[in-house]
């Protein structure tokens, strides 16, 4: 169909004439990949009939949806699809488009060979922890010895009071800094509206933009947003374990401003609604577009909440809200900052876990051991590993490298990052294009 689709477009012209008329003409483009752009959807809604957490966020027709699930399509007609529109994608002269038209049709090449990956993994491949990053999320995290986290750990002990065991010593020092359970959904509210409002003043939000947050248990995940389409989140919070204080803001920018819920608004706004491009009205969870996601959340945090202001935000609002002594607030941020410095060595557990070299309880242990997780934090991290492999690399490394892209681009100014950093929401951008060469 794209074939017949081009030569329309193009009149039946020569490879020549075609070329200049795509570089030249985004309609004729659009015409060319929007078929190409349709099939990936359909495919991606079929993949989903065979793994329930694969679709992460879909709000195009319903019919597509419906055709989906009736289809019956088995995974090597799935992968066969995959090849098929892969194929169709090749002809179209890249070096000759503009750029937004090129992040396009290497936005559709990439998320198309992460589905056949994943295809492929549904079927029973069982690619390293590294290729599986690769193929899945367009990325590869680097690793980190042991001795870096001791590093970490030997600064860390220096702050915490006590004697004994540093993890042990962490869990007795955050017992002080948990929210009540009845002040959480207020702590919650206040923090996200705080980030709401911070992200509005940089970010035009889409009208009519919301959320809803709900509270959920026996999840492998802290917090989770479902995107709904229309500007809509469902934000879930998991209280299966004691929440502390600094998740609120975590949380809060993160699934909501100008994390998740912002980018998934955005790019409805400005590709789907705007551009007409229906490869963004889906989202599969196991693809490049998640690093792009969890690292822009993730940066999110600290661009709508700099330390200093973050400091003052908890201490004078947060604090006293869930019951806390706002004094040690600065002593609080002080040890997490270093703590949020091993984040890295989840990424060493999961590696050595989907590589075979140790079960779960020795990858509990690991987080146990150098990312101070307590014991039944640990295991719900396993459990999360066990679930998602290797997409934990988009959280840490997803992160470093949404803030190298937007600060090599802004600078120290603070205005120029939020410019960057909103445009990138707004874009089709690959996690291999954000690597600083």
């Amino acid at each position: 169909m794209a074939a017949a689709i081009s030569m329309a477009a193009c009149g039946g012209r020569d490879d020549g004439f075609r070329a200049q008329l795509l570089a030249t003409d985004p309609g004729a483009l659009d015409a060319e990949l929007n078929p190409i752009a349709e099939a990936y959807v359909r495919l991606v809604l079929a993949v989903g009939t065979h793994d329930s957490s694969y679709v992460d966020a879909y709000y195009g027709p319903a019919e597509w949806q419906d055709a989906a699930r009736s289809g019956g399509r088995t995974l090597p007609e799935l992968q066969a699809e995959a090849d098929s529109l892969l194929a169709a994608l090749q002809p179209v002269p890249v070096d000759s488009l503009a750029q937004l038209a090129r992040l396009r049709h290497w936005y559709l090449t990439r998320q198309l060979q992460a589905v056949r990956s994943y295809i492929g993994i549904l079927g029973g491949d069982r690619p390293s922890f590294e290729e599986e990053s690769r193929a899945l999320y367009d990325a590869v995290a680097p690793s980190h010895p042991e001795a870096h986290f001791r590093t970490l750990l030997d600064s860390l002990a220096e702050l915490l009071p006590g004697t004994g065991p540093l993890p042990a010593r962490l869990e007795r020092f955050r017992q002080d800094f948990i929210i009540p359970r009845a002040r959480l959904d207020t702590v919650f509210r206040v923090a996200i509206a705080e980030a709401r409002r911070r992200t509005a003043a940089h970010v035009p939000l889409p009208a009519g933009e919301d959320f809803r947050l709900e509270y959920v248990g026996a999840k492998p995940w802290s917090g989770y947003n479902w995107y709904q389409g229309a500007g809509k989140s469902l934000i879930q919070i998991n209280t299966d374990l004691p929440i502390h204080i600094e998740r609120a803001v975590d949380l809060g920018a993160h699934e909501g401003y100008p994390g998740h819920h912002v980018y998934n608004a955005l790019l409805e706004q400005t590709l789907v609604r705007g551009r007409g491009w229906p490869e963004y009205s889906v989202y599969p969870l196991f693809s490049p577009q998640s690093l792009i996601a969890e690292g822009s959340a993730n940066y999110g945090i600290e661009l709508a909440f700099p330390e200093a202001e973050r400091l003052a935000f908890e201490r004078d609002v947060l604090f006293p809200l869930a019951g806390l002594d706002p004094d040690r607030t600065e002593e609080y941020q002080r040890v997490r900052q270093l703590v949020e410095r091993l984040a890295h060595a989840g990424n060493e557990a999961a590696r050595q876990y989907v590589d075979g070299a140790i079960d779960a309880d020795a990858a509990a242990r690991w987080l146990h051991t150098y990312a101070l997780y307590e014991p039944e934090r640990a295991r719900q991290r396993v459990r999360f590993i066990a679930a998602y492999r290797s997409y934990v690399i988009n959280y840490n490394h997803g992160k470093d490298l949404v803030q190298q892209y937007v600060e090599a681009r802004a600078g120290a100014d603070p205005d120029r990052r939020w410019a960057v950093f909103a445009e990138l929401l707004a874009s089709p951008r690959l996690p291999s294009g954000l690597e600083i060469r």
